[in-house]
């Protein structure tokens, strides 16, 4: 069973590893860098965050862009700091469990983990001695990732990827264990190695009929989230709400928008909807990993045309606005320091 599902996310390209979408574009990459004479010419697309964004920026830093009534009560936990401080500085925020940690510095769902207790988090922060960011738990229905882009010199701007995300769940019979209902899904035992971690306590424990067993709260596709293409939801409404959205975060003009929301009724006419994180140039549209509906060149092609829309953005605020490019070397140095950082946090996990 276990060998069967490794051989299905081999043959289903929404499974493969991030290099078979990005290597294939690179000659468009570079043609782009040729077109604007400097090979880092897309860290001026977003001055408002480090390096527009390049996964080495603080998400705690990029949160607080957001405007308070849009963002989750969040918090910076420092490394080895003591943890009768970290419940005080919780209590003072007012977050009470379940809580959300996950690194400062981190993508694709890196060490993200629902905390239900004192306990849970006292062994999380015990064993990931780094920057760590605490947010409230928020029980909104929905989440969904927005792609969102306006050029510095119009007031209006596109929504071009519109990502729902659907949490994996199975239903008990009364006799099957969950470890059984998993592997009996075809989705959910693609990612059974991870469910069998997060439900470790309750894997051979045997569901009540109909009861229905969230097995995942992260909204992230490598937690076993699956991606749906949501396009056909951009309107002219939804697109108003995410111009006054990036208007209200200074120097963010590129990058998607991962939303927690219950209506998306609400979620278009802009309010009750909670900002969960920012991302910037190395931001994806999601909505390509939707590969019942979507296909493995069309992603390609999404991808490229993203890239065309931050070439534009970067070249307009390095022109007309005075933003400045990163040198090559500084921005190598940090993609090297990420890249020793992210294999350091692995080998805690």
């Amino acid at each position: 069973m276990r060998r069967s599902s490794s051989i299905e996310k081999i043959l289903n390209w929404e499974h493969w590893p991030s290099s078979m979408f990005y290597v294939p574009n690179l000659p468009y990459a570079f043609y782009l860098a040729i077109r604007a004479k400097n090979i880092t010419f897309f860290t001026a697309t977003n001055p408002g965050m480090k390096s527009s964004g390049n996964g080495t920026e603080s998400k705690y830093k990029t949160i607080l862009l957001v405007p308070e009534k849009y963002r989750p009560k969040s918090i910076l936990i420092l490394p080895n700091t003591d943890f009768t401080s970290v419940l005080l500085q919780l209590e003072k925020n007012k977050i009470t469990f379940p809580i959300i940690a996950k690194p400062d510095i981190g993508f694709r769902g890196l060490l993200v983990k629902k905390i239900n207790s004192k306990k849970e988090l006292k062994y999380y922060l015990d064993n990931y001695p780094i920057k760590i960011i605490i947010q409230e738990f928020l029980d909104y229905e929905n989440e969904c990732g927005v792609f969102y882009h306006r050029n510095p010199n119009s007031k209006k701007g596109n929504i071009s990827s519109l990502t729902l995300k659907h949490f994996l769940s199975v239903e008990g019979d009364g006799t099957s264990t969950l470890e059984e209902l998993i592997l009996s899904d075809n989705r959910a035992k693609l990612y059974i190695d991870l469910f069998e971690k997060i439900h470790q306590e309750i894997i051979h424990s045997v569901p009540k009929e109909k009861e229905t067993i969230k097995l995942t709260a992260i909204g992230n596709h490598s937690k076993g989230t699956q991606f749906i293409n949501g396009n056909h939801l951009i309107s002219k409404q939804l697109k108003k709400t995410f111009d006054e959205l990036s208007k209200s975060i200074d120097g963010w003009y590129y990058g998607r928008v991962d939303i927690k929301y219950n209506k998306f009724e609400e979620l278009e006419n802009g309010f009750d909807f909670k900002v969960l994180e920012i991302n910037g140039i190395i931001s994806e549209p999601t909505h390509i990993y939707d590969s019942q509906n979507y296909t493995y060149f069309k992603a390609l092609k999404a991808i490229r045309s993203h890239w065309k829309s931050l070439f534009k953005i970067a070249i307009t605020n390095h022109k007309e606005f005075n933003i400045p490019y990163k040198s090559p070397r500084k921005f190598i140095d940090e993609i090297l320091q990420l890249r020793d950082y992210i294999s350091t946090i692995k080998k805690l996990q």
